[in-house]
């Protein structure tokens, strides 16, 4: 059985509040102008925005955390740990290759899409069928949260072409994607277990 160290639990916890204290925090820079159930997340950490460094730093933040993570999740399968560790860089990427001001930008939407779809796969990559791997490692959860993941990335295509909640949209899968490894990580055994098992000694 493989185990997952401490700070796994550390890394991944911090990214769901990374995510969600940036955007909170550079909203709030940007004031009543800003709009977060319609407008993006990109659009806080675009070129001249008032809040730009703070999404900016919250992307690498986010980014150095699903790196971390993937490399201590030795439970997961390989796959999945280096789709994770992917998600990661794309979140580097784009706090490097903001959104402009106005208009898009191909690479900016590019490095989004590839992120969004690692973060969204990484799940069923990551299945372990093993009788002893964690519960969110099992292949029925894994596909139930990818599918999910996915379902929420067609909801925000279709709120950005009707010019409706894309922000909503987005921030509810973000979240979803942030918070996974978390629950991956908690529910998978720890080093501490392992020297407790090791202390007790085989049973009578």
């Amino acid at each position: 059985m493989q185990f997952v160290p401490k700070w796994v639990l550390f890394s991944s916890g911090c990214a769901p509040v990374l995510l969600i204290g940036g955007w909170t925090g550079a909203a709030l820079f940007e004031g009543r102008a800003y709009d977060p159930a319609t407008q993006t997340i990109s659009t806080l950490g675009a070129y001249g925005a008032s809040g730009f460094w703070v999404m900016t730093a919250a992307f690498l933040a986010l980014g150095a955390c699903h790196l971390l993570t993937a490399w201590g999740l030795r439970t997961a399968a390989t796959a999945g740990r280096v789709a994770l560790g992917g998600g990661g860089l794309a979140a580097l990427a784009v706090a490097l290759l903001p959104a402009p001001s106005s208009g898009g930008s191909l690479r900016h939407g590019a490095v989004v899409v590839v992120g969004f779809t690692l973060l969204a796969v990484w799940p069923v990559l990551a299945a372990n069928g093993g009788a002893a791997a964690p519960w969110t490692l099992r292949l029925a959860p894994s596909i139930t949260i990818t599918t999910l993941m996915a379902a929420g990335g067609v909801w925000f295509l279709i709120e950005m072409q009707l010019h409706g909640n894309a922000g909503v949209a987005e921030r509810v899968v973000t979240s979803v994607q942030s918070v996974w490894p978390f629950a991956v990580a908690a529910s998978s055994p720890h080093h501490a277990e392992e020297r407790a098992e090791q202390t007790a000694g085989p049973a009578p």
